[in-house]
């Protein structure tokens, strides 16, 4: 029984580190993408008005992403039963990335007097220990992957390039040189 489920725990911590590896890289590439709108002012702004609220109100903004990504979700469900299959996939792709977006700026506002619920705790410790376990297990798959990888981008470094490779490379570059701020 334990072979059986041991293909179920990998794909699981894959889909974990996957989430993690969205959420640690996707907060780059919005701010990149953002970077006209005058964030610390918003969120200065978004900070003081959580400020008079409990720690249990908090909780309730730190929901509102869901809540206001809920009729998007309605609407790719409609979209797949007409059999839109490609508009529902594009529309859920964007209510990711928008989720993703409002959750870190939500999370990142509340992060403090949201620590402050006991439960809530609790569960933020639970998360960071099942991501590294994730970690953990898929290190020894993933490093031979990645070590192929700069292998062969060596050799197309090497052999020249075209303009949108060397756009992906700078694009890589610059994630691993502003590294999002790890949840702490």
């Amino acid at each position: 029984m334990r072979r059986f489920l041991r293909p179920l725990w990998i794909a699981l911590a894959a889909a974990f580190l996957l989430e993690a590896w969205i959420w640690d890289h996707g907060r780059t590439l919005v701010t990149a993408v953002v970077k006209r709108v005058p964030w610390q002012r918003l969120r200065e702004g978004a900070k003081n008005l959580i400020a008079p609220l409990p720690p249990e109100g908090t909780l309730a903004v730190f929901a509102l992403p869901v809540v206001l990504l809920l009729p998007l979700k309605v609407t790719v469900v409609w979209l797949v039963l007409k059999g839109a299959w490609l508009s529902a996939m594009t529309l859920l792709a964007f209510a990711k990335l928008v989720g993703l977006a409002l959750t870190a700026f939500t999370f990142d506002i509340c992060r403090d007097k949201l620590l402050q619920l006991s439960a809530f705790r609790r569960l933020y410790e639970q998360v960071l220990a099942v991501r590294a376990w994730a970690k953990d297990m898929l290190d020894p798959m993933v490093e031979p992957v990645r070590q192929q990888i700069r292998e062969r981008l060596q050799w197309i470094e090497r052999r020249g390039t075209g303009r949108r490779f060397r756009f992906i490379v700078r694009l890589r570059s610059k994630m691993r040189r502003e590294p999002s701020s790890k949840v702490a």
